[in-house]
């Protein structure tokens, strides 16, 4: 099993009222509700549970990409990676990920990773998603019904760059490119592990199979909705005769919250839960699938966006929430017991552990992390003892890497 702990960076102060006086938390939200004052702390701190996590025994930290929101205030993923990438000696960096559809060119992806990959010695998780329909279409403007395949251009021309010795033209319906010979070049070879964010899109299947990426469904309806989906694409594995079935072939993201006790669990962060599910979800019906987007197969399997489920995610409780898997909480053993039946249900060797939540404060946040770091992760570790030799799917850092910043004293000598 790998685990990665996962931080969304959600922006911690939207007002009680939000919903009520707010249309939606993405696209259109209220700039004069972001502090940047207050941001220059929000940032810091999330960075600090970052390398914080690594210091557990979590595999992997993880960020992503997402724009003009209060669900995620990272819209440069790589620049949080970077810094990342000095502050921490042995974690992998789940960037998952860019969003490659809007970058132009997209070299400008495969450079900066590539980057990354050789600042961190290696040790670069990559992530290509399509991005969701808010963040593409609505915010940077994409056409809906190009955007896969805008989305499929850039992604062979960032593995062409990353795996062609000499230099080479381009010659794309979006990227028309004389000279591609990027400079730096990622450590691992021929390229770092891929691993696809999936919403519900059934064309993502063959991408991953095709390519041998891992594919990751990010969902915050829980992994007791989320068992058909992974159902069809352990089926689609299958049918087009993939040579194995390893579960590190697909990953998933799931809320985590630990405490003592059950009781004390929803003491604790109900709250913070409740923030994130009726406040940083709360999206705009018309924002979440703009026409085109989503496939006509994919409509067709009857798969939903997870940001706009059909009746709204609403006041939804506690209890709601819990009992049906959205959000996984409790004691060491509740929470151990609840992750296995997940990690079984789904088949899944990846987990992105959403530790922090809404407006969860660093102190409670690293608390649950704790609690599970030692009393539930290393008893989930051993559950595929026969693909734990699987490394097609997780970085490989060089054995020695570069020391990190020198500490200020030596600095101050050495001026």
């Amino acid at each position: 099993m790998k685990f990665t702990w996962f931080n969304l960076m959600p922006w911690p102060y939207l007002p009680d009222d939000f919903r009520q006086n707010n249309r939606s938390v993405w696209v259109d939200i209220d700039q004069r509700l972001f502090d940047p004052v207050k941001a220059h702390s929000v940032y810091n701190t999330y960075m600090d549970l970052l390398e914080y996590a690594s210091t557990l025994g979590f595999d992997g930290i993880g960020v992503n990409e997402h724009h003009q929101n209060g669900y995620g205030i990272m819209p440069s993923p790589n620049i949080i990676a970077a810094g990342l990438a000095r502050r921490t000696k042995d974690v992998a960096l789940v960037v998952l990920g860019n969003s490659i559809a809007l970058y132009n060119p997209p070299l400008r992806v495969a450079e900066e990773f590539a980057m990354l990959d050789c600042i961190s010695g290696g040790r670069l998780v990559a992530g290509f998603p399509v991005g969701t329909s808010m963040d593409t279409n609505f915010c940077y403007g994409q056409i809906p019904a190009l955007t896969r395949e805008k989305y499929q251009e850039a992604h062979d021309l960032i593995i062409k760059a990353w795996t062609t010795r000499d230099p080479f033209a381009f010659n794309g319906r979006y990227n028309k490119l004389r000279h591609v010979n990027i400079w730096p070049r990622p450590i691992q070879q021929p390229h770092p592990p891929i691993h696809i964010p999936g919403g519900g899109s059934v064309e993502t299947y063959d991408f991953c199979i095709d390519n041998t990426y891992s594919y990751s469904y990010l969902s915050f309806s829980g992994y007791i909705r989320a068992k058909a989906l992974m159902d069809g694409y352990w089926k689609r594995v299958a049918e087009r005769g993939a040579p194995d079935d390893s579960p590190y072939r697909a990953g998933f993201a799931q809320t985590i919250c630990v405490a003592e006790t059950d009781a004390e669990a929803e003491r604790l962060y109900s709250k913070h839960v409740s923030y994130f599910y009726n406040r940083c979800l709360h999206v705009f019906a018309g924002f979440a699938d703009a026409p085109g987007y989503r496939t006509i197969k994919t409509i067709q399997t009857g798969a939903l966006s997870q940001y706009a489920p059909p009746t709204g995610w609403g006041e939804i409780t506690w209890k709601e929430l819990t009992e049906g898997g959205h959000v996984i909480a409790g004691s060491p053993e509740t929470v151990r017991q609840r992750m296995e039946e997940l990690v079984k249900t789904l088949r899944v060797g990846n987990i992105f552990c959403l530790m922090h939540v809404g407006d969860m404060p660093a102190e409670k946040c690293m608390y649950s992390s704790k609690l599970f770091a030692e009393k539930v992760m290393p008893k989930l570790r051993g559950l595929y003892p026969e693909w734990e030799n699987d490394s097609r799917f997780w970085c490989h850092p060089i054995p020695q890497v570069a020391p990190g910043s020198l500490p200020r004293d030596a600095r101050v000598a050495a001026e």
